[in-house]
């Protein structure tokens, strides 16, 4: 072989080494990211709520503190964007109202927290995407902007639960355009999305995230058996005459595991890390069966390398008792094992 031939080899090969380095480290970076997800909780029923404390939760600086001292990594906020935006062009979010989670990122900050910001209860995209679309985008252009020199520490989540009109299709057509509009300020920033039906392992199949976009995390929520998390639960109807169902027999733990060895496959096959950001039993629910459930969703989640964000920190799944400014034990015992 001529010297000029193998020099050539050598170099092609060498670029073509670099190239391959380059495309590992961009999935990589994306799972270190969802690894320091860790272990997380959802304030839930707080800026999700058309107005806060209106659900019976106002948040607490002391609120962050306790998340960290209880050796949870990251919060979830909820935030109903579009109750506090106009209705109509140029869909301008309430200064006022943006400043209060401008805030909650700043206690996130200085305790340490990672937190998501999750747009939350978009009643109305809904019942009619079409309609709703060029609002969704320009809340998300709004909040990219107004949070594009945060650290990474700060993660985006494009919409929780499309559910109704919001089908499969319409999901899949709007993921792309939203990632446009948040790429155009956050290049990098961590993206968490899911599927449609209530983000359920169950549409998984369904689901397109765009290929080329490397800094994506999926989002799956998880609430089975229905009729056992959601027992008593007053805005469910019939929920009363579910009260007194227990968990914990080896057909329920299979559930489990088969669940999210679905949602494990799909993540595999499509390289991508996963979040479980919303999973949680009613305060109706047996104690000792509520923290069964817990525990081992936590279990099964962290065997497949699962992220996680419990539903929710103080309200009717709540894992701390705001009277008492208290851990609720059997359940911070089962979340933080």
């Amino acid at each position: 072989m001529k010297p000029i031939i193998a020099l050539a080899m050598l170099a092609a090969a060498a670029v073509g080494m670099c190239r391959q380095s380059s495309a590992d480290e961009k999935p990589a970076a994306i799972y270190e990211a969802n690894r320091k997800l860790g272990r997380g909780i959802n304030l839930g029923n707080a800026l999700e709520a058309p107005k806060e404390g209106a659900w019976g939760v106002t948040l607490k600086a002391e609120y962050f503190k306790s998340i960290k001292d209880a050796g949870f990594a990251t919060v979830r906020l909820p935030v109903n964007w579009a109750a506090h935006a106009q209705a109509a062009e140029p869909y301008e979010i309430d200064l006022t109202f943006a400043q209060r989670v401008d805030w909650a990122i700043d206690q996130a900050h200085a305790n340490k927290l990672n937190i998501i910001l999750d747009l939350h209860h978009y009643g109305a995209m809904h019942a009619d995407p079409d309609k709703h679309l060029p609002r969704l985008l320009a809340l998300w252009r709004q909040i990219a902007d107004r949070y594009s020199k945060q650290p990474p520490s700060v993660y985006f989540e494009l919409y929780n639960e499309p559910q109704d009109k919001l089908n499969e299709a319409r999901w899949n057509a709007a993921i792309p355009q939203l990632l446009a509009v948040v790429r155009k300020s956050n290049p990098t920033r961590p993206v968490i999305v899911g599927p449609a039906q209530w983000n359920g392992i169950r549409a998984l199949d369904k689901l397109e995230l765009p290929a080329e976009d490397h800094n994506l995390i999926l989002t799956v929520h998880f609430y089975d058996p229905f009729q056992f998390t959601h027992q008593g639960a007053g805005f469910v109807k019939g929920a009363d005459q579910w009260k007194g169902k227990t968990w914990g027999t080896e057909a329920d733990r299979s559930a489990v595991r088969d669940a999210f060895a679905r949602a494990a496959a799909w993540a595999k096959k499509h390289d991508r890390p996963v979040f479980l950001g919303e999973f949680g039993v009613f305060q109706e629910a047996p104690m000792d069966s509520r923290a069964k459930w817990t525990r081992f969703v936590v279990s099964e989640a962290e065997r497949n390398g699962f992220s996680w964000a419990y539903w929710e920190f103080c309200s009717g799944f709540g894992a701390y008792d705001p009277k008492t400014d208290k851990w609720r034990e059997p359940m911070k015992a089962a979340l933080i094992q």
